[in-house]
């Protein structure tokens, strides 16, 4: 069992929640606003764009995460290389991910709920490390490549 496994299963044995959404569905930008809306069960306000997802990202409520944390998988990713907006995609879950996985809001001052755990998992069949690397890299994220798995995550050195 991978690593990335191993912290999935713990947080559904931990009553977080773990969502498989088929990669067909994110074609488009379109596609990923509806999706995550319906899987992660946003907001009836939710604008539908890109700052719009970040914000309900960081939102979310204990009802969506089991109080613990949540984790999207998407299953077939492979196809998502190819779209334009995949390293925005990436760029935006980061943005969330970093925002719920705080303590304080964007002015430093402390929440008033704990740090929400959120995890983004693209499960590819083909899976080749370098390229995934390539497509998704750009100035705002800071890319790590291992054995079987590339992480990304916010630079600090742009977003401080």
């Amino acid at each position: 069992m991978s690593e990335v496994h191993r912290v999935l299963r713990e947080l559904e044995a931990r009553g977080g929640r773990v969502h498989h959404v088929d990669s067909r569905h994110l074609m488009t930008e379109r596609g990923i606003y509806d999706t995550f809306a319906e899987v992660l069960q946003f907001p009836g306000y939710f604008g539908r764009n890109w700052d719009a997802l970040v914000d309900c990202l960081d939102d979310l409520c204990g009802a969506v995460t089991g109080g613990v944390g949540v984790a999207v998988v998407i299953d077939e990713a492979d196809r998502l290389l190819a779209t334009e907006h995949f390293p925005l995609f990436v760029s935006v879950l980061c943005q969330g991910t970093d925002r719920a996985n705080s303590t304080v809001d964007l002015d430093g001052f402390p929440l008033d709920r704990p740090a929400i755990a959120e995890y983004f998992v693209f499960e590819f069949g083909e899976f080749d490390g370098e390229r995934i690397a390539r497509r998704v890299g750009q100035p705002d994220l800071t890319i790590t490549a291992g054995d079987g798995y590339v992480a990304a995550a916010l630079n600090p050195e742009v977003w401080h």
